[in-house]
Order: structure tokens, then sequence, then C-alpha cells
């Protein structure tokens, strides 16, 4: 809903006024108070009530965030795998 609202407000703008536009929105200060708004919904719609998502958040949240780490050093033994194949080892 939030995207749909940004999208609306910038559609009629030209494209020299966006950053205008755009700039104070990234301010600290909007940031700070979208990230405090963010997690005081979290808390209503999960930690008051009683809610096991937190949980699977975490696990699932934590099991993506391992994947990513370890991601380059898959990528790295692939290719040396396909390295040794390609010229015969």
């Amino acid at each position: 809903m939030a995207w749909r609202n940004f999208y609306n407000e910038i559609k009629g703008l030209k494209l020299n006024e966006l950053p205008s536009h755009v700039k104070p929105l990234l301010s600290i200060e909007n940031v700070k108070k979208a990230v405090v708004r963010g997690l005081d919904n979290y808390n209503e719609k999960y930690i008051q009530t009683g809610s096991i998502d937190p949980l699977y958040h975490v696990c699932f949240g934590g099991m993506i965030f391992s994947y990513l780490v370890a991601l380059p050093e898959e990528r790295r033994h692939l290719e040396h795998q396909q390295h040794a194949k390609e010229h015969g080892h």
C-alpha cells in the first residue's frame, strides 16, 4: 500500500522534480521514524498477540542469512570444479 501511495505521488512529477521530492523522504529523521513505526507495528501484530510467528521469522531469517553468507564460497568451489573438469583434472 505504501508503494502504491509513493507511486501515485511521483507519477505526475517531471524527472528533474523527483530528487527534490524524494530527498526529504530519505532524511535521517524520516528513516528513523519509519523504522520505529515498523518495529511498533511488528510488536503490536506479533509480539503482543503471543503469536509463534516471530520464532519462524528468526528461524527462516537465520537460514536465509547463513545461505547468503556461504554462497560466495560455494560458487568458488563450483567454479574450481568446473575449471578442473575442463582441464582434465
